[in-house]
């Protein structure tokens, strides 16, 4: 994550990463897959990766953009959406079908932007110190805050997957089992009190 702001024209580039970038001060008029649109305080840009984006500001434009692995999001989405799949492939395959948008403008509004604010900053402050693994379930935390925003603002297809797409590549997926232990014997109850010892 990184918040920046540009002065000059932003040459075009693409990442491999999915990319949001929050607009939280100034404007600018972008060209990407969407053609040229304009941006303010208020709008996210979402890039699915490899596509291409350049900017022009007015004046200036402040942004902080995140960078997403897509591997990331097919395993946040597989655990949303965990009932009507079978395997991260469905995961993968849904992503790709309901999100096929390569690029566009989510007006979450001045004062939705001016909540998920603190949020970027602390994000922005953890990504500066390489988010360290002590820090992993707050960044994710402030991430999800972030995406629950944006997330159900985003266009979406309208096809639906079935899931008879594809059949189970691994025996039994954790959500269609109960938890157990590896074991016989590594967990013993304690007298009836429901407190589970291991050894």
């Amino acid at each position: 994550m990184k918040t920046q702001t540009a002065y000059d024209f932003i040459e075009p580039i693409a990442f491999d990463f999915v990319k949001l970038i929050v607009v939280r001060d100034g404007s600018s008029r972008l060209f990407s897959e969407f053609g040229s649109q304009h941006v303010h305080i208020g709008d996210v840009v979402v890039l699915a990766a490899n596509t291409l984006c350049g900017a022009e500001p007015e004046n200036w434009v402040t942004t902080t953009t995140l960078y997403l692995d897509r591997d990331y999001l097919i395993d946040q989405v597989f655990w949303q959406y965990a009932a009507r799949f079978k395997d991260r492939l469905d995961a993968s395959d849904f992503l790709d079908t309901h999100y096929a948008e390569p690029a566009q403008i989510v007006r979450i509004g001045e004062d939705r932007a001016g909540l998920v604010m603190p949020w970027l900053d602390e994000l922005v402050t953890l990504s500066a110190e390489g988010l360290q693994a002590e820090h992993f379930f707050r960044a994710q935390s402030l991430l999800f805050a972030v995406l629950d925003i944006i997330g159900p603002r985003l266009t979406v297809t309208d096809q639906r997957m079935t899931l008879t797409q594809r059949s189970t590549v691994v025996p039994s997926a954790p959500r269609h089992r109960r938890p157990r232990p590896v074991r016989e014997g590594v967990c013993q109850i304690n007298g009836g009190s429901g407190l589970a010892h291991f050894s």
